[in-house]
């Protein structure tokens, strides 16, 4: 079913961002860029709850972030599929001004005027307002889309994004790589043959992905990732800097007042915004806070390019640590790369750019937008998958980011399918019984690279029971692992002697069941 289908409703392709999301659409068997009612596109990942359950998303819901900003949540994808006890929470906590509460799967959660979410349902008030935008562009109804992720996002991760398509009343067609819709639109029309690489640095996260692209064919090589990387760390280390620069001059404590260092984060990616088109810029916050004497203080202070560059240099470099991975596990050159594709909103900040330049010793590509170009492509995906088969549509080979495996004794992971292995695929090992008269084994299923179990992330596992009683060693069982396209896991183990199986796809690890889902899928998001 194309743009222009009627019936059940029409798909668009969801570029679903850490900072901004964007809806795009193919029309007339090209793609397009939807925009609000103001004619703007690129929308604020933001959330600003009010009474009520009531919310508001988008440009809005920002302007709120200075004057509430415990009731206003950002950067909430950083959260998406993650444990509550992880590093990553802990750094969050540090970085936003809302609550993080743990909830009763382990799953981290967003806390707000007393009330937890589950950050799908927070995830999905984004979907529901990007379907809005859709559907008053477009006059049609939107029934489903093809929704991206970073590509080194892990399965809870994927599975969580589903989860809130479903919640905003939206059918998740495909989950895509944001650097693999990225090279599709890129690719749209063109017929040559070349190698392509995606530094995609966005609002959270950093992929790194290497593509070979021939005619009809879009094969992904490797990717790899750091999914704590991106603008909103950039604007952190701005806005620590900014608050040390306060703190000198005036001899007070900023780092427990919620408000002036939400002040101060929102003046820092200002500040590195125009620094983008500027080589300097004035920083100037007016009533920050409160001296010892009670007395209103203010920020104002010169920021240039060179001065900032300094401050968030060790995340540049950070990301090129990816970057040679990623090229490593591709087996390719910097000198095999024909074109260089800059995609997120970070990539707009010419340090970047030109630090790219330079690794692969050419200028990148400068006629994609890196706002727009992730939901172009993902709306040629939706485009495609909906239209039936067409001989001459693009096929698309993606990787899986991660290695996959099965815990073992002693801690260990026995890798099953490893890192940028071409999707869907599947793979299976043989397993013993470690101990004599043994009815029963445990599989528990990991992702990641590291060979110990406490350093990959844990999906999920299972029981296979009923096993004959017998010495060690003697019982085997087979576990399959299968990926489909969307990068969702499979996993089953069987009785070699006994036929007896048991299969799961992992479903309960995005931390929300079926039935939540279900539940949350008929609330009112409060729009």
């Amino acid at each position: 079913m194309s743009a222009e289908s009627t019936g059940e409703g029409i798909t668009v392709g969801i570029d679903l961002g850490t900072s901004n999301s964007v809806v795009a659409v193919v029309q007339g068997g090209k793609p397009v860029v939807l925009a609000d009612e103001e004619g703007i596109a690129v929308q604020p990942s933001v959330v600003a709850f009010g009474h009520a359950n009531s919310a508001i998303v988008g440009h809005r819901a920002r302007q709120q972030m200075v004057y509430a900003p415990e009731n206003t949540v950002y950067s909430a994808k950083r959260l998406i599929g993650r444990r509550y006890a992880s590093d990553e929470v802990e750094r969050m906590k540090r970085m936003v001004s809302w609550g993080i509460a743990e909830g009763p799967h382990g799953d981290a959660r967003v806390r707000v005027q007393g009330k937890v979410y589950a950050v799908p349902e927070v995830s999905a008030r984004v979907l529901a307002h990007m379907k809005e935008i859709a559907e008053r562009a477009t006059g049609q109804k939107v029934s489903g889309a093809v929704i991206t992720v970073p590509a080194y996002f892990n399965d809870q991760q994927r599975q969580a994004t589903r989860d809130a398509a479903s919640i905003a009343g939206l059918k998740a067609l495909r989950i895509i790589n944001e650097p693999t819709a990225a090279a599709l639109a890129y690719g749209f029309g063109t017929e040559k043959r070349q190698h392509i690489a995606v530094y995609d640095l966005g609002g959270g996260t950093f992929d790194m992905t290497v593509l070979r692209m021939e005619p009809g064919v879009f094969e992904v090589l490797s990717t790899a990732g750091d999914t704590f990387l991106g603008g909103d760390d950039f604007d952190t280390l701005i806005a620590e800097w900014l608050r040390a620069q306060v703190e000198k001059q005036h001899e007070i404590d900023l780092s427990e007042n919620v408000t002036a260092k939400t002040k101060l984060r929102d003046a820092a990616e200002r500040a590195k915004v125009a620094l983008s088109a500027l080589p300097a810029v004035e920083v100037r916050v007016p009533n920050l806070a409160r001296d010892k004497q009670g007395r209103a203080v203010s920020l104002h202070l010169r920021l240039d390019r060179s001065q900032a560059l300094h401050l968030v240099m060790p995340l540049i470099q950070r990301s090129f640590l990816v970057v040679d991975d990623a090229l490593s596990q591709a087996g390719l050159a910097t000198a095999q790369i024909d074109a260089v594709l800059l995609v997120g909103g970070m990539t707009r900040f010419p340090p970047v750019a030109e630090a790219v330049g330079r690794y692969f010793s050419k200028e990148p590509v400068g006629t994609i937008n890196p706002d727009e170009v992730v939901a172009v492509g993902a709306a040629l995906q939706a485009d495609a998958l909906t239209r039936g088969f067409d001989p001459d549509a693009t096929v698309l080979l993606d990787v899986t980011p991660q290695t996959l495996g099965v815990g073992t004794v002693g801690g260990f992971v026995e890798p099953i399918i490893p890192r940028n292995t071409a999707i869907p695929t599947d793979a299976h090992k043989i397993f013993h019984t470690a101990h004599d008269n043994q009815t029963e084994v445990r599989i528990a299923v990991f992702q990641g690279e590291s060979r110990m179990q406490a350093d990959n992330e844990r999906l999920g596992q299972f029981v296979l029971d009923g096993l004959r009683p017998a010495p060690r060693g003697e019982t085997r069982v087979k576990v399959t692992f299968a990926i489909d396209a969307d990068g969702i896991v499979h996993v089953s183990a069987l009785d070699q002697e006994t036929g007896r199986a048991h299969e799961i796809a992992i479903e309960a690890s995005s931390n929300l069941t079926k039935e939540e889902v279900k539940q949350l899928s008929f609330q009112d998001l409060g729009f």
